[in-house]
This record gives C-alpha cells, sequence and structure tokens, in this order.
C-alpha cells in the first residue's frame, strides 16, 4: 500500500467513526454535515481517472457504493417516514469494508447504485470538501483563472405576498469587518433561519459574489427577503450568515466565519453582529468568537407589516 493510500484510507475511516459517533449520541446535523462531506470525498475518488486514483476500478465500485450508502443514511436522517430507511448498524457494517478496501473481494452486502458527483450544489449546500481545519492566516494564494468553481452564488428570493396582520423582513447585508478582506476571493454570504436543533425553517439563499473589498471591509450592500412571516417562525429560531470565500490553491469554497441573528434582535434599522469561528454551529451550544478586534456583521432590517 502506498504512503498515499495509507493516508486516504486513514482519513476517510476517521470521518465514517465520527459520522456514526455523532449519529449514535443523536448528533443528526453534525453526522448528517459529516456524512455528506465524506460521500462527496469517495465520489471524487471513484469518478477519478485511472492514472490519478491510488485504487483499482473494482474498487472504485465499491467506494462509490459505500458513498451512496452514506447518501441513504443522510437522507434516512433527515427524513420523517420510517420505512425503508438505511439503519445506522447498516452502515457501520461497511467500516471494515472501507478500511479494508484494498484488499476486500466479497459481495457488496447492499443492493445499491453508485450516484453521479454532484458537480453544482445546492444553494447554502457548504462546498466545504476537506476533513482538517485549514490555516485561514496568510494569502490567499494564486489560482488560474481555470481553476475558480463553475458555482456562481447569487440565489436570492423575491419577497413574499404580504398578509393582513402579519410581518416580512427585509434584511440589508452592508458590509462584513475582516482582517484579511482584501484577500478573500470571489466572496459570498449564505443565509439561512434554522430551528433551535439546526433544521431550515425557510430556503437557503446566496447573496451574489460581493461588490468590493476595501480596508477591512467586504461590501455587499444586498438585500435579502426572509421567506416566512416573523410570527410564523418557531420559537428560538434564528437567522445565520456564512462567509464564504473561494481557496484556488485547494480548489474549493470554504466557510470562513459565520454570524447569526435571534428572534429577539429583529427590529427595524440598523445593527451590528458578532463573527464566529467556523464550522458553523446551528445549535449555538460552542461558540467561539472570531476575533477580539471590533470587526463585525454590518446589517440593516426593514419590516413590512399589513
Amino acid at each position: 500500500m502506498s504512503e498515499a493510500a495509507r493516508s486516504l484510507l486513514q482519513r476517510w475511516g476517521a470521518s465514517f467513526r465520527k459520522g456514526t459517533d455523532f449519529d449514535s449520541w443523536g448528533q443528526l446535523v453534525e453526522a448528517i454535515d459529516e456524512y455528506q462531506i465524506l460521500a462527496r470525498h469517495l465520489q471524487k475518488e471513484a469518478q477519478s481517472q485511472h492514472n490519478n486514483s491510488e485504487f483499482t476500478e473494482d474498487q472504485k465500485k465499491i467506494i462509490a457504493k459505500i458513498a451512496t450508502c452514506l447518501e441513504l443514511r443522510s437522507a434516512a436522517l433527515q427524513s420523517t417516514q420510517s420505512q425503508e430507511e438505511f439503519k445506522l448498524e447498516d452502515l457501520k457494517k461497511l467500516e471494515p469494508i472501507l478500511k479494508n478496501i484494498l484488499t476486500y473481494n466479497k459481495e457488496f452486502p447492499f443492493d445499491v447504485q453508485p450516484v453521479p458527483l454532484r458537480k453544482i450544489l445546492a444553494p447554502g449546500e457548504e462546498e466545504h470538501l476537506e476533513f482538517e481545519e485549514d490555516d485561514e492566516e496568510g494569502g490567499a494564494g494564486a489560482g488560474s483563472p481555470d481553476s475558480l468553481p463553475a458555482r456562481v452564488p447569487g440565489t436570492l428570493l423575491p419577497r413574499l405576498p404580504s398578509e393582513p396582520g402579519m410581518t416580512l423582513l427585509t434584511i440589508n447585508i452592508e458590509k462584513i469587518g475582516l482582517k484579511d478582506a482584501g484577500q478573500c476571493i470571489d466572496p459570498y454570504i449564505t443565509v439561512s433561519v434554522k430551528d433551535l436543533n439546526g433544521i431550515d425553517l425557510t430556503p437557503v439563499q446566496d447573496t451574489p459574489v460581493a461588490l468590493r473589498k476595501e480596508d477591512t471591509y467586504v461590501h455587499f450592500n444586498v438585500d435579502i427577503e426572509i421567506q416566512k412571516h416573523i410570527e410564523r417562525l418557531t420559537k428560538g429560531a434564528a437567522i445565520f450568515f456564512e462567509f464564504k470565500h473561494y481557496k484556488p490553491k485547494k480548489r474549493f469554497t470554504s466557510t470562513k466565519c459565520f454570524a447569526f441573528m435571534e428572534m429577539d434582535e429583529i427590529k427595524p434599522g440598523a445593527i451590528v453582529i458578532e463573527l464566529y469561528k467556523k464550522p458553523t454551529d446551528f445549535k449555538r451550544k460552542k461558540l467561539q468568537l472570531l476575533t477580539k478586534k471590533p470587526l463585525y456583521l454590518h446589517l440593516h432590517q426593514t419590516l413590512h407589516k399589513e
């Protein structure tokens, strides 16, 4: 086994165990994230060219099927239906297969087919294909134009129709303060509304790429129409803002930091909110400030009521 293959299998194994641990502890949002990240890694390897891969074509077929099973378990955790679920104990049967992929020569235990690699991700879906925490310090690196991602951010939705006695919210994202603002490539913000369990309450929206970068600020000046009347948001809900940028050296889009606004902060006028270190904690339980410097996300809220 080559050193590259050994390293890859170790990382895959660690990610697999991390996901199943989250799953068994009932931390479903974290489990889904881990399963989907690993599934994309496996899909990418399974569809790589022969001379760029550490694995044979037969081994890549098994890798692709394991990716499918991860997707199935992820879908089961998000589904309210109980029948035909792909269970955790089924998924755990695949850990030794993945670990021993180079010598595995038995029939795959589940009748599944590889799924195609998702070239363009859904709006707001994290395109964060990494296992280790990457270093946010230092330069952005130099990448050739053809290495930029195919996905173009910008999935803003129109304001909902008004209803008597109900309130709609428009949030203008003015700017975000970052010490290395000028080094961020193709920055944009993903906006989502989550309940206390991190479940989406409205469609996720991505801003277009920022208008300009100036000193320690990235300027957006873009309106986000929240896709639910305020009165219909569940107790404890929050609006999240994930700042994302492209990393040419690693060729993917990464979340740099995030901010959120809770329901008691919804009021007309300007507001500045604090920035937190990634990964995004939609449950708001383990929050770490990004910096001690006075750098914030600057917003302006407008309420519309019939």
